[in-house]
């Protein structure tokens, strides 16, 4: 695999990823959630979540600029002993929420195809969405350096939509909103604190997508430079553009109406522009959605290659496309479950499951695995070190675990998932090594 990424495309593949159809769908549940005014300090907590958790991917991802991204992570970190358990369960995991996370988009976007059409109805929404992906995979059935123009193209698109969106909202505000408790409202209560949980497993998942270049650490130039560069500038862009949009939104549209709208940008837009411009804005909404697609699919098709190129996954996956070199059957496996799973769930379940099935293995495991290697081969090749270590990785393990615990049933599904995935490890790992 070749080096022909270089900062401005990892970074536009972060940040296409991150945006997708989350910050727009998100924006009215993140608010009935919380039921408040308050319902700001979800997107500020996942900001900070976001922040905290990407500085040990920077450090990481420049350690071991490798396809596939936490499966090396995690093998370096638990040694010869646990390490091919720990990271085949990272791999095990996203086999399943890896489509997961495409249907999640998938359905988005037809959510808001809806403004477009509002007599599609559930038959066509599902057609909608699994036409989508199908169209995702075929964009991706090429080589990388081609992808990587497709990346910034896609970007740019992502970027028009929100700065518009933002300007707009601050230039025609008609709402007045505060953030800060007023009155009797307290955000120190237990009550509040379960909401945040709920609400920030919403807005998290929407920040999600800032490591999508440790995924191509193998497609990379200077990856010891650029990955964490990468990392922080999407971050940071992508916080503050999810920030001025909510505040740009419910300055027009009151947050009381807002939390009640299927496609509230849209009812936005067309309170400032009229139903015309509204229909324009929402084109644009669904490009961003699907340019986050494809960089969620683009990003997770390298994990399970790489997990079978070094012995420790179905060998079928190890194949690269004999004149592209990118590996076709994960990108089509990844696709088609993707497909099935776009026809079959709802939106609201689709992002519990995703979060729940990653949170003990991808980030849990993997902030304990930097303390780990710290230890045990110190920290004087690293490229990139982490500013205030440990206090990042504290922070990170408990603010993991809060979201964990607040997806309620689905965290018992991540762990028996994640059991389950113990049992395959044992059963089959001593036939994958004597066919590779």
């Amino acid at each position: 695999m070749k080096r022909e990424i270089g900062l401005l495309q990892a970074t536009s593949i972060n940040m296409i990823d991150m945006v997708g159809i989350g910050p727009f769908v998100m924006l009215s549940l993140v608010i009935q959630i919380v039921g408040s005014h308050l319902f700001l300090w979800a997107w500020i907590f996942g900001a900070i979540t976001a922040l905290v958790d990407g500085m040990i991917w920077s450090e990481l991802g420049a350690a071991y600029p490798l396809a596939g991204g936490s499966y090396n992570f995690l093998k370096a970190a638990y040694g010869k002993k646990w390490g091919p358990l720990m990271s085949f369960l990272f791999v095990w995991q996203t086999c399943l929420q890896a489509p997961l996370v495409v249907a999640s988009g998938a359905i988005g976007f037809s959510t808001y195809f809806k403004f477009l059409v509002p007599s599609l109805g559930e038959v066509g929404s599902k057609a909608v969405s699994g036409t989508i992906v199908i169209l995702i995979v075929l964009l991706l059935y090429r080589n990388i350096k081609t992808i990587g123009k497709i990346s910034v193209f896609l970007w740019t698109g992502v970027i028009i939509t929100m700065l518009w969106i933002i300007i707009s909202g601050l230039t025609h505000r008609q709402v007045p909103y505060s953030f800060m408790p007023v009155g009797d409202d307290s955000m120190f209560s237990w009550s509040f604190t379960l909401l945040l949980g709920q609400a920030s497993g919403k807005t998290i998942y929407s920040y999600l997508g800032y490591y999508n270049v440790c995924h191509l650490g193998g497609e990379i130039r200077d990856p010891a430079r650029n990955i964490p560069r990468s990392i922080f500038i999407s971050i940071i862009c992508i916080a503050v553009l999810y920030l001025s949009m909510n505040l740009s939104v419910v300055g027009v549209v009151s947050w009381q109406e807002a939390m009640h709208s299927d496609f509230v940008i849209s009812t936005f837009m067309e309170k400032i522009y009229g139903h015309r411009t509204a229909l324009v804005a929402t084109g644009l909404i669904l490009w961003v959605a699907f340019a986050s697609l494809f960089a969620v699919v683009l990003g997770y098709s390298r994990v399970p290659y790489a997990a079978a190129v070094d012995g420790h996954f179905f060998p079928i996956f190890a194949r690269l496309h004999p004149t592209k070199s990118f590996p076709y059957i994960s990108l089509l496996f990844i696709g088609a479950l993707g497909f099935l799973f776009s026809i079959q769930l709802k939106l609201a379940h689709a992002i519990s499951a995703i979060l729940a099935m990653r949170i003990l293995v991808q980030f849990v495991a993997q902030a304990a695995g930097v303390v780990i290697l710290r230890r045990r081969e110190g920290t004087e090749k690293l490229p990139f070190k982490m500013w205030l270590y440990p206090l990042p990785v504290i922070l990170s393990i408990g603010i993991w675990i809060f979201v964990w615990v607040s997806t309620g049933k689905f965290a018992l599904y991540g762990l028996m998932l994640a059991l389950i995935g113990v049992i395959v490890f044992f059963l089959v790992k001593d036939r994958w090594r004597k066919i590779t």
